[in-house]
């Protein structure tokens, strides 16, 4: 038995869960999450938990069991507390700038090209520039905040000479020594 997939999902107060088959829609605070379960599992609601099970133990559904829990779960943590990812810039002249306001607001980046890079984000995820050398992506849903942050770092990847670049805010660049010449020839 798959030790993640047997456990139940707690239901805090404040969060509506729907499941409807195979449909499981999630609502809370923060907002509105729905996924299509795989149709080998189950999920059941008693109210005070969510339950996934699995008809046997094939290989397909063993790996199914524990995803589509943990699914589940990122989507109550979602709608109830939210997820972040923070990105540094590093580099002289590097920078971040918001692009436009309210909730459609994006972010332009300033990363050593002759064009500045202009990200908008996608419907439910927010972008904050509180400096302009930090990104703060947040949303309900964990897969579309980290796409989203990764997009971003894509445009300039922190390299291994100097580190200059986009990277997580816990991120480490291993480092690389320059040429060095030799002092005998």
């Amino acid at each position: 038995m798959s030790r993640i997939g047997k456990q139940p999902i707690p239901i805090p107060a404040g969060v509506k869960i729907a499941v409807d088959g195979g449909n499981v829609k999630v609502e809370g605070p923060k907002g509105k999450l729905e996924l299509t379960a795989h149709p080998n599992m189950k999920v059941e609601s008693d109210g005070k938990s969510l339950k996934v099970t699995r008809p046997n133990d094939v290989r397909q559904n063993r790996a199914l069991h524990g995803l589509t829990r943990a699914l589940i779960n990122n989507m109550v943590v979602g709608v109830t507390t939210g997820y972040s990812k923070k990105l540094k810039i590093e580099g002289v002249g590097f920078q971040a700038a918001a692009k436009g306001s309210g909730p459609t607001a994006g972010v332009e980046l300033t990363v050593g090209f002759a064009n500045r890079i202009v990200h908008m984000p996608p419907a439910g995820i927010t972008v904050a520039v509180p400096d302009p050398t930090t990104i703060v992506v947040s949303g309900a849903d964990k897969q579309k905040v980290g796409q989203f942050a990764a997009e971003i770092r894509a445009s300039r990847k922190p390299e291994p000479y100097k580190g200059k670049g986009v990277r997580y805010e816990n991120e480490v660049v291993r480092r690389k020594e320059g040429k060095s010449f030799a002092a005998g020839k």
